[in-house]
């Protein structure tokens, strides 16, 4: 035959070369056996994409609650003597982005507020918290309340505050003018203080004082002999 070899009866079978390897030579496969898998990925690169994933996620909510999550709450809208029941037009209604430790009462217990007493005095523009209020006015059982004129001179340069507790005594003039009913000092507690003086200049300060001497106190009060001594401060 032409074209074949004329010691074999067949004719020229090609066998293809195998092509190269791309990046060096062939990496040889035993017969069986299957390619390696890739390396995994380090464990450190894995903890942190999920360190960076759970910032995030942080701080979205973080942004989220400060600005969305405003609270609806009670906020004084007209001064309230300490001691007066509160009404529609004391207060209202204001949003807050309220933090831990910021003592709040819902605005939907608004209807509840009405009725109640200021416990002190509520400053217009403040929010409302349940320590200043009670249900009950003064006097409690045991107790009078005393009205008292105060000069401004007799009582101390800071001021009073619905709270603290005080030593009512008498202040006879060197002269002797004025009879002394006031015999020995009567402690009180402070219920309201109008820092506005009356016609004599005077302040007056309702004083809680133990039942039986009310009167006492009241007609050395009207002598305008009478100082208050502070014992101890409503606060820290």
């Amino acid at each position: 035959m032409s074209g074949s070899d004329p010691g074999l009866g067949f004719g020229t079978v090609y066998h293809p070369e195998p092509e190269p390897p791309r990046n060096g030579p062939a990496a040889t496969v035993a017969p069986g056996h299957l390619r390696g898998l890739p390396r995994r990925r380090r464990p450190a690169m894995i903890a942190l994409a999920a360190a960076l994933i759970g910032v995030g996620i942080l701080a979205s909510a973080a942004l989220y609650h400060r600005a969305d999550h405003q609270v609806p709450v009670l906020v004084v809208t007209a001064t309230v003597p300490a001691g007066s029941v509160i009404t529609a037009n004391d207060v209202g209604t204001t949003t807050v982005v309220a933090g831990p430790g910021v003592q709040t009462i819902p605005a939907r217990q608004l209807s509840q507020v009405i009725g109640l007493v200021a416990a002190t005095s509520l400053e217009r523009g403040t929010l409302l918290t349940s320590s200043e209020l009670t249900s009950k006015l003064a006097p409690a059982p045991g107790q009078d309340l005393v009205p008292v004129a105060v000069k401004p001179s007799a009582l101390p340069a800071s001021g009073l505050a619905p709270g603290d507790q005080v030593l009512a005594v008498a202040t006879p003039g060197g002269s002797g003018a004025g009879a002394t009913v006031l015999t020995h000092p009567v402690p009180a507690v402070v219920e309201a203080v109008n820092t506005v003086p009356d016609q004599s200049g005077d302040d007056v300060v309702d004083l809680l004082v133990p039942a039986g001497e009310g009167p006492a106190v009241a007609q050395q009060a009207a002598t305008g002999q009478i100082a208050l001594v502070v014992t101890h401060r409503n606060g820290p």
